[in-house]
């Protein structure tokens, strides 16, 4: 057998850490007898891979500290990390460094400048004006519009990169598309990417497959997040979280529970963010014994976790101990608390608690605009509406915008958005006309509309028609319209779904036989047979 030289303990290391085992890679790296800069470099970009800049950064350090000389491609990794850590401003000193020294900005530097640019546009046009570009630069600006939520254009742009003949998509670029297609909701065209993946034969790390689950999660579809998680050849502190987190917005705690039980027999230790996922599960399933048993054996609770405790305490109808919580917390409560405090005061029409914490949020975040809905909701349910006007008054004054209503969903490889009142579709008359025989058969079975949904004094009528006109009705329109039977309709709103839009799409559900799913900005609800996932708890 040959004797193992530099390049190949190098081979080894970085086929370790595109594997996502970075502990075996790190053991292998410290016991190589010598390195080459392309060593370091092998373990340098295995961290950045696997989302661990602060460990580049500390093993960069130790590089200059024993005299080895970074290449160019060590400083394009390390400036990657400092941005991956938001460390815009040593990322910035790295490259003035550069630049002093005279270095040639190959295609490499100028893509980690990239990665460093302080807007999407600005980095957009640097990108544009680069002459050649490699499957770094191409991944580096797809995952720039995803780390600044500009979903569709990571997509879009993904698309473009796709179809050049020269240009193969890696593990990078699927893992930032795949959690695109996660926050947008679009299964559809998910499934098409997992099957690009699997024709092209591109590997998936651990962090990709951990990329998957989200996206099931967020899409949805709990089974296939559940049978990728199954088939992991190894799963980490991230993949139990993807889940967990998954089955918190579909309120399935008992399950959430059940992973916990899996995750420490596996001996992978929680963390913050585990926790708030089943304490948000708890909460969203009613399990309060649980979630207080599980908050006690947290060693170190935060104020998120706290501001969970608040809103599993709340939602049960438990206001005062919920108060409690609030008035013996150690450290100043932040919004997250004070908004669980006030969904609350909604759900049980505790107006004085609401407008307790609404003032707290006022001051917190003035500009939060779903901080006065909420409010302008209890005082509406409480036909109080010279309190409304006053609030309305209030935006005004301060200059709050109300956020728009939007609701889209994935038809043909298409998105279709729809906002509150939208004019806009092409197919908005056939909608409009849907709804109504849909309206009609429901109002012969006892459907009223619920109009206090409506945060203005009008005549009812009016009221019915601006209900009418909820994004996510208008979207539920376009499905039946559109789509086959069998098919699950799946919604996304950016806002927190009304009563009444609740209510119509339970009965729609059972009305036409349909399985209709919407994600909303606080839960999953899966509607069937009249009746919704979160038992009218949410």
């Amino acid at each position: 057998m040959p004797e193992r030289n530099v390049v190949s303990w190098t081979v080894m290391v970085s086929g370790l850490a595109k594997l996502g085992e970075l502990e075996e890679a790190k053991r292998v790296f410290e016991s190589m007898p010598e390195r080459s800069v392309v060593s370091w470099n092998a373990m340098l970009s295995g961290y950045v891979q696997n989302d661990l800049p602060e460990e580049c950064l500390l093993l960069f350090n130790e590089m200059l500290n024993l005299g080895v000389r970074p290449n160019e491609s060590t400083w394009v990794t390390v400036i990657s990390a400092c941005a991956s850590k938001g460390d815009f401003q040593v990322a910035r000193s790295l490259v003035h460094q550069l630049q002093k020294s005279r270095v040639n900005l190959n295609i490499y530097v100028k893509t980690a400048l990239i990665d460093i640019e302080g807007d999407v546009q600005s980095a957009n046009e640097l990108f544009n004006r680069m002459q050649t570009k490699d499957v770094i630069s191409w991944n580096t600006m797809i995952s720039g519009y995803a780390q600044h939520g500009q979903w569709t254009q990571a997509i879009e742009l993904f698309k473009e990169m796709s179809t050049l003949k020269d240009m193969k998509p890696d593990t990078v670029t699927m893992s930032s598309v795949i959690a695109a297609c996660g926050h947008l909701g679009i299964l559809e065209f998910g499934r098409w990417v997992v099957d690009y993946i699997a024709e092209n034969q591109i590997g998936l790390n651990l962090s990709g497959y951990n990329s998957l689950i989200f996206m099931y999660s967020r899409c949805g579809s709990l089974e296939e997040a559940k049978r990728v998680f199954e088939e992991m050849p190894k799963r980490d502190v991230f993949s139990y979280n993807s889940l967990i987190s998954g089955l918190a917005a579909n309120g399935d705690g008992l399950e959430v529970l059940k992973l916990l039980m899996k995750m420490k027999n596996e001996l992978i230790e929680p963390d913050a963010i585990t926790f708030i996922g089943i304490l948000t599960a708890c909460s969203h399933s009613g399990l309060v014994d649980e979630g207080l048993t599980v908050f006690e054996t947290i060693k170190c609770p935060t104020i998120d976790h706290c501001a969970c405790i608040v809103d599993l305490l709340g939602r049960a109808g438990r206001i005062d101990d919920a108060k409690r919580m609030i008035d013996e917390m150690p450290m100043r409560p932040h919004s997250g608390v004070y908004g669980a405090l006030l969904n609350a005061s909604r759900i049980h029409k505790c107006v004085d608690l609401g407008e307790f914490a609404a003032q707290e949020l006022f001051e917190l975040e003035p500009e939060n605009s779903g901080n006065y809905i909420l409010l302008s909701n209890i005082y509406a349910s409480d036909r109080r509406w010279e309190d409304v006007e006053k609030l309305r008054k209030m935006m005004r004054e301060r200059g709050v915008l109300k956020m728009v209503g939007a609701s889209w969903l994935e038809f043909h490889g298409k998105i279709h958005r729809f906002v509150a009142g939208d004019r806009s579709h092409c197919q908005l008359d056939e909608i409009y006309r849907v709804l109504e025989d849909v309206g009609n058969r429901m109002r012969a079975m006892g459907y009223i509309a619920d109009r206090n949904c409506v945060l203005r004094d009008v005549e009812d009528e009016e009221k019915e028609e601006m209900l009418r006109a909820h994004s996510e009705k208008l979207a539920v329109g376009f499905a039946l319209l559109v789509m086959e039977m069998g098919a699950v309709i799946r919604v996304v709103k950016n806002l927190r779904i009304c009563e009444d839009c609740h209510l119509f799409i339970k009965m729609v559900s059972k009305l036409e036989g349909r399985v209709i799913m919407v994600r909303d900005n606080n839960r999953f609800h899966c509607f069937k047979d009249g009746k919704c996932s979160c038992n009218d708890y949410w």
